[in-house]
């Protein structure tokens, strides 16, 4: 899965998170960017791309995340572990 693959998914969790169709993310954006996102909201976001991609991040790559493109890195870089394995495993 590219990192672009992933924006898009992203884009439509944050929209059905935050319920707001107009959301529009990049690399770039931050809690500061979205105006619902509170610390409330960011556990919500958090599970939903948990649940989305079928994954589940360490606490030290949540606490470590800066903005939404090191989120998409990391979701990325999980699948692409995940589809190693399932071919190492074939």
């Amino acid at each position: 899965m590219t990192h672009n693959e992933v924006m898009q998914r992203l884009t439509e969790v944050f929209r059905d998170v935050f319920d707001d169709e107009s959301i529009n993310i990049y690399d770039t954006t931050t809690a500061n960017d979205i105006e619902d996102w509170d610390s409330i909201e960011h556990i919500n976001l958090i599970e939903a791309v948990e649940k989305e991609f079928n994954m589940q991040f360490q606490m030290r790559e949540v606490s470590s995340m800066k903005n939404v493109g090191e989120m998409a890195d990391i979701v990325a870089s999980r699948a692409q572990e995940k589809k190693k394995k399932r071919g190492f495993f074939r």
